[in-house]
């Protein structure tokens, strides 16, 4: 089964200072229906204005990752940590028993555009952490780089492999004129494209810009027909 979401029939929250789309339920946006999928429960395509950002706040028991798209997306946190995100790098916190951070865009005329996901832990009370990693253009290019997976998973221990303490692992890819990918998947458990930017094709659905594909009992995914495509792929408890 594919569930085709198209990018309009998302949730958006317009603040000013910040541009919100958010693919399920979140905040003000309540759609029973897109409460998540699988341990998947957040994908929001943010922008941020310049010179403005998230103040200081609390999270708990949630797996969140940062994916930048285009600017920079300045980090600090209750664990002492301070970095910059930057386009192709993966950022995960993990909230565990309780976080506090800030996300900020210090430039003076670009925009920050990022996604921020959230993923249910294997577990409650985990210790917070941080992880943050680079995945260049020639690891991404024409092909599905895993950038993520479970702690406890031999794929943890990969090169450059960001570690989850939740049952998922997320691959990232730019497709462009006859690039091609497959991945093979376990039809127990669940599936998830979403199209950051550009065009695609995915197991013959087009998507475009900001369009996701909600994947069930399926055993493959091919991905083709890519123009400025960046793509992201989850592999999902059910």
């Amino acid at each position: 089964m594919f569930a085709l979401h198209r990018s309009e029939q998302r949730g958006l929250a317009d603040h000013g200072w910040l541009r919100s789309q958010h693919s399920f339920s979140f905040a003000d946006y309540f759609d029973p229906a897109r409460m998540g999928w699988g341990n998947l429960r957040v994908i929001n395509e943010d922008r941020i204005a310049p010179g403005t950002g998230f103040g200081t706040h609390g999270h708990r028991d949630m797996e969140i990752v940062s994916y930048v798209l285009s600017g920079e997306l300045a980090h600090k946190d209750s664990m002492g940590n301070g970095a910059s995100i930057r386009p192709g790098e993966v950022q995960r916190m993990t909230a565990g028993t309780g976080v506090r951070h800030s996300e900020f865009n210090h430039a003076h005329q670009a925009c920050t555009h990022f996604l921020q996901i959230w993923l249910l832990p294997d577990r409650p009370n985990h210790a917070p952490g941080y992880e943050q990693r680079d995945f260049p253009v020639e690891q991404r290019r024409g092909h599905l780089r895993l950038a993520a997976a479970p702690a406890d998973s031999a794929d943890a221990a990969g090169d450059g492999v960001i570690s989850l303490h939740a049952d998922a692992r997320l691959w990232i890819g730019l497709f462009d004129g006859d690039e091609t990918a497959e991945l093979a998947l376990d039809p127990a458990r669940k599936g998830y494209v979403f199209l950051a930017r550009g065009e695609i094709e995915v197991s013959g659905h087009s998507l475009r810009a900001g369009d996701a594909l909600a994947i069930d009992g399926e055993t493959a995914l091919q991905l083709s027909g890519g123009h400025d495509a960046e793509v992201l792929v989850f592999d999902l408890a059910p």
